[in-house]
């Protein structure tokens, strides 16, 4: 489960109470919608299933995989299935190897979803395990599904565009300069990356 809306709010006041510029901009928006995902490997299959695809492709094709191995599919089930019945359900053979690496890892007690480490880098390296799963995704992962109050993906470009919007930056800050500015802002980076996605294309700002 993702933060909560009274994480959300309990972050955003604390970071504003010590940037006006943040309060101004929270003043302008106000607070964000939660962004919750479900906790477990389903998740990240998921995100592999909607990998340079259309949502609508991706609820297509996810639609196909719960109509072959069902809606309570486990990762033996993805592991056995051919690899003719995948493709027919729009998995490339690309994403096959990336859905088998996420389910042989899970099937063999690699990657526990109920144990990650309490460590938000530890848990990263974990995830990144998964072939076609970088440090974005796993980032996502963790603050959309866990709820880990400091994660921060600076690497995402509407952070980056958010941030720079709400600090009033005549240009995008670069990754490096987005990990830099946060940095004030622990242990409530996540509540602040939510703020920025609010940021982004908002025209109040």
């Amino acid at each position: 489960m993702g933060l909560t809306a009274d994480q959300i709010r309990v972050g955003l006041d604390h970071v504003a109470r010590h940037s006006m510029p943040m309060a101004a901009a929270l003043q302008r928006v106000g607070y964000p919608e939660p962004r919750i995902r479900v906790r477990g490997w389903h998740t990240l299959l998921r995100t592999i299933v909607g990998q340079q695809v259309s949502v609508a492709a991706a609820a297509s094709v996810w639609n196909k995989l719960e109509g072959l191995l069902g809606q309570g599919m486990d990762p033996h089930d993805v592991l056995a299935a051919s690899f003719d019945d995948l493709r027919a359900c729009g998995l490339s053979r690309q994403k096959q190897g990336y859905a088998r690496s996420l389910c042989e890892l899970v099937a063999d007690g690699a990657i526990r979803f109920d144990a990650l480490p309490d460590d938000d880098e530890a848990a990263i390296a974990q995830l990144t395990q998964i072939k076609g799963i970088g440090r974005w995704s796993a980032e996502i992962y963790l603050l959309f599904a866990e709820g880990r109050p400091d994660i921060w993906p600076a690497g995402d470009l509407a952070v980056q565009v958010g941030l720079g919007k709400l600090l009033g930056h005549a240009e995008r800050p670069d990754e490096r300069t987005t990990r830099d500015l946060a940095e004030i802002w622990r242990p409530h980076r996540g509540a602040v990356a939510i703020f920025t996605w609010h940021c982004y294309n908002n025209p109040a700002l």
